[in-house]
């Protein structure tokens, strides 16, 4: 939804993650090569601005289709019956 990348502030605010996890994250995906990372500075503070690269925008595709894909098998699933803890199954 951003070709262009978000700065770290807001992509921590859109995802509801703390700084330290969202590093991590970021790290974690841009030792992949599936974001890329600038620092710089605007207003005299620190900026890093977060982007995704096109095997990232590939990648992350194929898992919204597999995603896709096991929400319609689990909703056309037979659901079977739920049961009592501690009570076997009837027929």
């Amino acid at each position: 939804a951003h070709p262009e990348g978000l700065v770290f502030n807001d992509l921590k605010r859109l995802c509801d993650l703390t700084d330290g996890n969202l590093s991590r994250q970021i790290q974690v995906l841009d030792e992949e090569k599936l974001v890329e990372t600038w620092k710089g500075t605007r207003n005299n503070r620190p900026q890093t601005l977060v982007r995704m690269t096109a095997d990232g925008r590939a990648r992350f595709s194929e898992y919204l289709s597999e995603l896709e894909r096991v929400i319609a098998a689990a909703s056309t699933t037979e659901r079977t019956p739920e049961r009592t803890p501690g009570r076997p199954a009837t027929s």
